[in-house]
């Protein structure tokens, strides 16, 4: 049984003629079916369900793989992962996350971004990787 979004990933990557293995597939289903965020260690084990074989190479290479297409976000300060509400493409990204029950919003507010490209110009910084991630507490769990 394939994920109505597996369909969509894979002609992304025959569109940019990159190499969507099966192995591949099988992670961005696993994280096309995780609400939230979840870590390396979660899907590793997730996939030796049904990979026994499966190490932590292997999920590395397949969440570097879904990084460089932007199937997928890291969560930095939570050092997990997070499927892209829109996938594909890349585009302004700010989370919030939830400390008590870990939700995590994603937004895609194209404003906050330019602002704060805006603001590290105007000191002359040139940034290289760009996360902002705001902690807090989720009105569910006010």
């Amino acid at each position: 049984m394939s994920h109505p979004l597996l369909a969509r990933a894979i002609d992304i990557c025959k569109s940019n003629n990159v190499r969507f293995t099966p192995i591949r597939q099988q992670v961005f289903t696993l994280m096309a079916e995780h609400k939230g965020a979840i870590t390396a260690y979660e899907l590793l084990e997730q996939l030796q369900r049904t990979d026994s074989k499966a190490k932590p190479p292997t999920i590395y290479r397949a969440l570097d793989f879904l990084l460089e297409n932007h199937f997928i976000h890291r969560i930095e300060s939570l050092n997990a992962y997070l499927m892209c509400s829109h996938f594909g493409c890349e585009h302004a990204m700010q989370l919030l996350i939830c400390d008590s029950c870990k939700t995590v919003v994603e937004l895609n507010d194209s404003l906050i971004d330019d602002a704060f490209s805006t603001k590290a110009d105007q000191f002359g910084f040139k940034i290289t990787n760009k996360v902002l991630e705001a902690h807090g507490v989720c009105n569910q769990c006010l």
